[in-house]
């Protein structure tokens, strides 16, 4: 069933965490990607409101550890996409998984949470649990688009799912898992109004001429398959908007090297503009986003910004993925609608002169913009629940058997 929460049906801010212990006490938590990092930096701060002297300890990233968080191994170990890719990459997964479920059966914390990345967190949480430790599974893996019998795992590995959208709950509350619906984090940090001349000069962007943030993906595999994709997308569109602004934000120093060399191989030179970090800002300064499908569909809708979604798999990856999806989307604001809400290329479908032409629609229709926004906000208000609190309030109820 799903757990109370401390936040009111329209989303207002609960009242300030009150300290439940000022007990030492130690939480477990396993993050694999940078979205599961800022999550999991989120949740820490909720978390230390109520236990001032808790200790954080596992795998997290960047976002994290500037939390007070001790990473055992460093993130970017477990970052990989895709069925094929990570057979390469077994024997290093099982190691890492090892010598982490070494460290929490010596020393077992008040709770373990897995943050995403299901397919190396459920597999520690089941052996958590079995051994007595309370498990919690932080992001819902997308079982109710794909993969559905994963639930009688799920079931068994988890004393908590916590999701982000609203949908996901009655999935488990269906069968029979214990659910709480906690909001997403983004949501509550995106302004429902986007300051888009602001982002702009923070950038040093021209005002008046229109500005394409372009998205390939955060890891490397993604721009690989994506970033030229993408650029060559760009050079078709500044042949028809020559005043066009091109903008590409890297996570890191190895995806700006990977950009700039994608961006080099091509036959002509793009007036490019690449920013390490700062997506968000990019993002609000556009007029429109070109992305790969994934998180930043969801960052992109909250800032009201309308977007093409392009993505490619390895080839040998999407065709057994594509047999077991029940879903008819792959973006979060077409998912989270329930109907098409912005263009969808994926796989064979993603050309550059395809791309090219849904972009062209969204940057000339305004009638189209103004739909898109009001369809966006109030996506945006479903989602805003004060997520890190609402979750770090659940964690506590389970620790002390609903009387957090």
């Amino acid at each position: 069933m799903s757990a109370d929460s401390p936040c009111t049906s329209d989303g207002a801010q609960p009242a300030p965490a009150a300290i439940v212990s000022r007990e030492p006490i130690t939480f477990a938590m396993v993050a694999g990607e940078v979205s599961g990092d800022i999550l999991g930096s989120g949740l820490i701060r909720s978390l230390r409101k109520r236990y001032p002297n808790a200790r954080f300890v596992g795998i997290g990233g960047e976002e994290m550890m500037a939390a007070g968080f001790h990473s055992l191994i460093p993130m970017e170990r477990l970052s990989i996409m895709g069925l094929v890719e990570v057979l390469g990459r077994l024997r290093e997964l099982f190691a890492i998984r090892a010598r982490l479920m070494d460290y929490l059966l010596t020393t077992p914390p008040a709770v373990v949470i897995g943050i995403d990345s299901p397919d190396f967190t459920l597999g520690i949480e089941e052996r958590c649990r079995k051994a007595g430790i309370p498990t919690v599974h932080y992001v819902s893996p997308s079982v109710w688009a794909w993969r559905q019998k994963r639930i009688v795992r799920i079931a068994r590995s988890v004393d908590l799912m916590m999701t982000l959208l609203p949908f996901e709950a009655q999935f488990y509350e269906d069968h029979g898992v214990p659910v709480t619906f906690v909001g997403h984090p983004l949501a509550d940090r995106v302004p429902m109004v986007t300051d888009t001349a602001g982002a702009r000069d923070k950038l040093g962007l021209v005002q008046d001429r229109p500005v394409l943030a372009i998205l390939p993906g955060s890891r490397g595999g993604e721009v690989d398959r994506l970033g030229g994709l993408f650029l060559e997308t760009a050079r078709l569109l500044q042949a028809v908007h020559p005043d066009l602004q091109l903008v590409v934000p890297c996570v890191n120093r190895e995806r700006e090297v990977q950009v700039r060399a994608l961006a080099e191989a091509l036959d002509v030179t793009l007036p490019l503009t690449v920013v390490r970090g700062r997506s968000r800002e990019v993002m609000a300064a556009s007029d429109v986003v070109l992305l790969a499908s994934g998180t930043a569909t969801l960052e992109a809708m909250l800032l009201k910004k309308p977007m093409v979604v392009g993505y490619r798999l390895n080839n040998l990856t999407y065709k057994l993925v594509s047999r077991l999806v029940k879903v008819s989307w792959a973006s979060l604001p077409n998912l989270l609608a329930g109907r098409e809400l912005v263009p969808e290329l994926l796989q064979d479908d993603a050309t550059p002169q395809r791309l090219a032409e849904a972009v062209l629609k969204q940057l000339d229709n305004l009638a189209q913009r103004d739909h898109l926004n009001q369809a966006f906000t109030e996506l945006h208000q479903q989602l805003r629940r004060n997520a890190d609190e609402r979750a770090a309030e659940a964690i506590s109820g389970l620790i002390h058997g609903g009387n957090g």
